[in-house]
């Protein structure tokens, strides 16, 4: 993790009249940054609107994670470049966190995890009250927990999925993407062609994915997670990490089968058995 989302040292005691927050930071393993690491201006900047926009709650945590307050995000610059944030109930703490350098936001939108850090905050006047801004972060992690085991398949047995889309005619076009992890909730996928237009929260529809002797899985997807990747041949791919939406009973089962046959082979090659 970088040192811009890393966890404070240890977890701040709750002072003596406040209760304990509900928003934990939350410390990632490597490979979960990089599926719910934003690092888009416009990713970014749609997340903290949307915090706006739902009143979330945040629970800002400072010097060096010993001291928190409540606060929410009140409004977002028309250029992106600064937000205003509420100010906590306590004088004394809002006074800490004008001293603090770096300040930890934690918040959930829509059942999802919001962490951000942002380097100091200035004190302002806004709409007759007092408030905080703050310069936009350049990093925010958007963390949805997977409730599915995730079968990462085996670089020579990558699994294929057809995505129609739009052509210059106004046609439907399947590109094949390589799918390389897969579970009942969804698929993360590399892109070589940079003109597909993916971005987040974009939706997928009538995908087909090809399980071997299995059959082919026709699916709705939603991009969850978009970034670069490079790869050790020095390739630049698009990683994009998807959401199934609306799985029957029945095509679960079918990717729960596929899961099952895939790891039960592979651990079959571990032990030299195949």
């Amino acid at each position: 993790m970088t040192d811009e989302t890393s966890a404070p040292p240890h977890t701040p005691p709750p002072p003596p009249s406040s209760s304990i927050p509900q928003n934990r930071f939350e410390r990632l393993r490597d490979e979960e940054e990089k599926d719910y690491t934003l690092r888009s201006r416009s990713e970014i900047l749609a997340v903290l609107r949307s915090m706006i926009e739902h009143n979330a709650l945040m629970t800002v945590y400072f010097n060096q994670g010993q001291d928190f307050m409540l606060s929410s995000l009140l409004q977002l610059a028309a250029d992106g470049r600064t937000l205003v944030l509420d100010v906590g109930s306590s004088a004394e703490m809002n006074q800490r966190a004008l001293a603090a350098d770096r300040l930890i936001c934690v918040s959930n939108l829509d059942k999802i995890k919001i962490q951000f850090v942002l380097n100091g905050v200035d004190a302002l006047q806004f709409e007759g009250r007092p408030a905080f801004l703050a310069n936009t972060p350049e990093i925010l992690v958007r963390l949805q927990r997977r409730d599915f085991y995730r079968f990462v398949l085996p670089v020579l047995q990558s699994i294929r999925c057809s995505i129609p889309f739009k052509s210059y005619d106004g046609g439907l076009q399947p590109i094949e993407v390589n799918v390389i992890d897969i579970s009942a909730g969804g698929i993360g996928f590399l892109s070589k062609s940079e003109s597909l237009g993916l971005s987040t929260d974009m939706l997928l529809e009538n995908c087909r994915i090809d399980l071997p002797e299995i059959g082919i899985l026709t699916v709705n997807m939603r991009i969850r997670s978009l970034y670069e990747v490079t790869l050790l041949t020095g390739a630049r791919h698009e990683r994009a990490g998807c959401q199934f939406i609306g799985l029957t009973a029945k095509q679960e089962m079918q990717l729960q089968r596929y899961i099952i046959k895939a790891e039960r082979e592979r651990k079959a090659r571990e032990l030299g058995m195949s």
